[in-house]
């Protein structure tokens, strides 16, 4: 949650409370990714296979065929684009061998697989993404006219607000089990393919559990947005 949007939205007593149990968990949920992820990159797996071809040979063997595998810069990139059927690894985990390239380049192959079999979740979730980019632009302008309105957010502003809220709130409570599937999904394919052994997957894991924390934080952050919102309606 950004510090300036919750303090226009919380009373100023409750305020502190709120921000800083959201502030700690978002700081504990991005170190955590950046321990695990760091600390199992320098593992690297005995196979010596890639994130590509970790990813390729999952999609293998759900039947996906129609999927391109590219590489881009940054880190940490790496997601699947279902509406162009291309799945993207960062440069570290496309040509890496390390436990946490083959985990994440696994897991982005998982929402390969969820797209393939129709998961309702994730056609959920491509189905919000429409409304989601719509209001991700909208509420910037809704926040700073509030700044200029002599009531605050109130009226029109502050409905609009909990309306954009609560696609956001939505569609990050939607995000979690579609992020959660994917990585069941990736630890199976992983050691059933033989890409690692069983005592190589607490690397996995960690790594993948850990990623999971990001999407709970930004959940959370959503939604205590919007509750408080909606308490400012009544």
């Amino acid at each position: 949650m950004n510090p300036a949007l919750a303090f226009i939205f919380l009373p100023q007593g409750t305020f502190l409370i709120v921000f800083l149990f959201v502030l700690v968990f978002s700081i504990y949920a991005r170190f955590r990714v950046s321990h695990a992820y760091g600390k199992n990159a320098a593992i690297r797996s005995r196979g010596g296979i890639s994130g590509r071809e970790a990813a390729e040979a999952v999609m293998a063997q759900a039947g996906i065929t129609d999927v391109a595998i590219e590489e881009t810069g940054g880190h940490l990139t790496d997601h699947y684009d279902p509406f162009n059927k291309r799945l993207v690894l960062s440069s570290e985990n496309y040509r890496g061998t390390s436990l946490a390239a083959i985990g994440v380049s696994a897991h982005e192959a998982g929402h390969a697989i969820q797209h393939k079999i129709g998961y309702s979740m994730l056609k959920f979730r491509m189905a919000l993404v429409p409304a989601t980019r719509v209001v991700s632009g909208i509420l910037p302008f809704v926040i700073l006219a509030s700044w200029f309105l002599v009531r605050g957010l109130t009226g029109m502003m502050l409905d609009l607000a909990i309306i954009c809220y609560a696609v956001l709130t939505l569609f990050q409570l939607i995000t979690l089990p579609v992020e959660y599937d994917a990585s069941r999904r990736a630890k199976v394919q992983l050691v059933s393919l033989g890409i690692l052994n069983r005592d190589e997957m607490p690397g996995v894991n960690e790594t993948l559990d850990a990623a999971a924390l990001t999407y709970l934080a930004a959940f959370v952050s959503a939604l205590l947005n919007l509750l408080y919102l909606l308490s400012r309606r009544q």
